[in-house]
């Protein structure tokens, strides 16, 4: 998301402003800012089958402990039934859980904070007392992002407070939109909520007060721009912070326009350190990333990027990120970028020189699907970052005008090859930086794919040989795999890790059986 600066800027004074943005990064999200007015429908939405009734509404809110209070809001009736609205409260000061509930979705309404930010470090050395709370969702679960809420609906945890929403495979947890709850949303339809920010204390490589990390983590923090109240902050010096455990979770509709150059995306992570579990996330149709690390640890497993309209997984600011099993879908023409790597001091402006910013994004990801059929690169590395990819599959049409890689002048500053691939199956042209990623590793081939429906491997990709140690090149975090691509194809009774949880669109089908323009009935 590049072009004026990033969608969670670095905070600078006016007079810094030109020197110390954080990059041409930040360009808004396709569909620009939220919309807040009806939504035109097009045609009937296709419901899911749920009986005579359908669903009914529970007849009053959950009881949360702990003091914070739900708001009784009414109902809220689509092509699944008739829901009571369970509105959450602006602020949880205190621990608390979010129950499923037969006949109950809560409301997103404006910006929810998880907690008051606890600072950079978790000693309380840096003099900063928030309030800590761990609000935990139930599996099954539905929440929905409020319309024509000035500012837009989202929520955000921030620094010292956790998130724990831990779905099932059968009973994931669904953050979406009022129009989807109501049945009015489309196949194309994106940009209704802000999505959740997750923040932590995890380092960063640039720093609001102006400038890069180069010395004191704890005195280096970013900040969410385009708040005015309460702005949150994230970084300090804690890799291996923990913001919770997400797992089996659904983020529809997100994405929108905070202020000029500043949005927010399906899953915004700022900060977030290799103590947090996110693992079995589907992001659909965000109006600008499916997700974006700013810094941090984040250590992900099996993450699923559908429909971005900007970069499926956007990565800058000295993020030190592990990925595995990660998959991105565009839908054709829509969107820029599958992957996107930034670092220091690329978001300072053309010609600056590299500077020793602490740290520098250090990107690795092994067993990827990247079906990039947008208007833009299927990947870009910029910024001298070290980026490696291993154990993958890469198609980008021929007939494109785009190229498959593209450096950006990643490499400089005497710092080496920095632009990797290992054992990467490249269904698309050759070009210099491509050519360039594949001469710095090894075992990587040109190749027609065999993917079915733009995601499960074929024979080619469950024979490819050889295959990336990751185990052994990355960290103990990767988990041994005989095969490039994201999904390999099951055996026997087994199932794709990506069916049953996920929903489904005409941009890709899981299989699991339930539409994303509508909801599950448990």
């Amino acid at each position: 998301m590049k072009n004026i600066h990033r969608s969670l800027v670095i905070g600078c004074s006016l007079l810094a402003l030109s020197a110390c943005g954080p990059d041409d990064l930040g360009s808004p999200g396709v569909n620009g800012d939220i919309n807040t007015g009806p939504i035109n429908v097009g045609g009937s939405p296709t419901p899911t089958p749920t009986g005579a009734t359908g669903v009914t509404p529970a007849a009053d809110c959950p009881t949360l402990a702990g003091g914070d209070n739900l708001l009784n809001n009414g109902t809220i009736t689509g092509p699944t039934g008739t829901y009571r609205v369970c509105t959450l409260p602006s602020l949880f000061t205190a621990d608390a859980t979010l129950p499923a509930v037969s006949g109950v979705v809560y409301e997103i309404n404006g910006r929810v904070d998880v907690g008051r930010d606890d600072g950079p470090t978790a000693d309380n050395s840096d003099s900063v007392t928030g309030t800590k709370v761990n609000l935990t969702i139930q599996k099954g679960a539905i929440l929905y992002g409020a319309a024509g809420v000035s500012g837009g609906s989202y929520m955000i945890v921030n620094r010292g407070s956790k998130l724990t929403a831990v779905g099932e495979r059968a009973s994931p947890i669904i953050f979406t939109a009022e129009a989807d709850v109501k049945g009015e949303a489309q196949d194309d339809t994106s940009a209704l909520w802000g999505g959740i920010v997750l923040l932590g204390r995890a380092p960063v490589a640039d720093c609001f007060a102006g400038g890069i990390n180069q010395a004191d983590q704890t005195k280096c923090e970013m900040r969410v721009e385009g708040i005015a109240n309460n702005i949150p902050f994230f970084g300090g010096n804690t890799p291996a912070d923990s913001s919770g455990n997400l797992q089996y979770i659904q983020i529809r509709y997100s994405g929108f326009t905070l202020e000029l150059g500043s949005e927010l995306q399906s899953l915004t992570l700022g900060g977030v350190g290799s103590g947090t579990t996110l693992d079995y996330i589907q992001s659909y149709n965000s109006s600008d990333d499916g997700v974006e690390f700013f810094g941090g640890h984040p250590n992900v497993k099996h993450f699923v990027a559908v429909g971005a309209e900007d970069d499926s997984f956007d990565v800058d600011s000295g993020a030190q990120l592990d990925l595995q099993f990660a998959l991105a879908v565009q839908r054709d023409n829509v969107g820029d970028k599958a992957l996107e790597n930034d670092s220091p001091p690329d978001d300072k402006g053309p010609g600056t020189t590299i500077p020793d910013a602490m740290p520098r994004t250090m990107t690795r990801i092994s067993n990827f699907t990247f079906w990039a059929t947008s208007t833009g690169k299927a990947i870009e590395a910029r910024g001298a970052g070290d980026f490696t990819l291993a154990n993958g599959v890469i198609y980008k049409p021929a007939a494109s005008t785009q190229s498959c890689t593209n450096d950006n002048g990643n490499t400089g500053g005497g710092r080496g090859a920095l632009v990797k691939f290992y054992s990467v199956e490249l269904d698309c042209a050759a070009n210099s930086a491509t050519n360039t990623a594949v001469a710095n590793g090894s075992g990587n081939s040109f190749a027609v794919n065999t993917l079915t429906g733009k995601y499960l491997n074929g024979d080619k990709e469950m024979t490819f040989t050889p295959i990336y140690d990751a185990t052994a090149g990355f960290s103990s975090f990767f988990t041994a795999a005989a095969y490039v691509g994201a999904v390999a194809r099951p055996a026997g009774a087994d199932l794709a890790w990506t069916k049953g949880w996920t929903c489904d669109s005409t941009t890709v089908s899981f299989g699991s059986g339930v539409s994303c323009k509508s909801l599950p009935v448990y």
